[in-house]
């Protein structure tokens, strides 16, 4: 049950990065109202927050986070940009899942 709240408490961490991030590159890039920007600043202040939920160290949790954004960015964007990932960004992704779990799901 700890390993599934903790991808849980990922996956939130990520869609409030990502999904924030994006509001602001919303605004930036294709010059969106003010409100995508404010937005995506308060959603990313609450990334902050969710990723504080893990129970392990600050170091540990991000660089486990990273494996996860990698995968979450990629997903993102294919799914509301229509980016279309290729072999070896899937290969790239899986990688980062192995890396994942050695750092935070291995046994101490």
């Amino acid at each position: 049950m700890e390993y599934f709240k903790s991808i849980m408490i990922f996956i939130f961490a990520g869609l409030c990065e990502i999904g924030g991030g994006y509001l602001v590159w919303l605004w930036y890039k294709e010059s969106k109202s003010v409100v995508y920007l404010i937005a995506g600043g308060l959603i990313l202040a609450l990334y902050g927050v969710v990723a504080a939920l893990q129970s392990s160290s600050f170091g540990r949790v991000y660089a486990t986070y990273g494996g996860f954004f990698i995968v979450m960015s990629l997903l993102w964007a294919w799914k509301m940009d229509g980016f279309q990932p290729d072999r070896y960004d899937i290969i790239g992704s899986l990688i980062a899942l192995f890396g994942v779990a050695v750092i935070y799901y291995t046994p101490r």
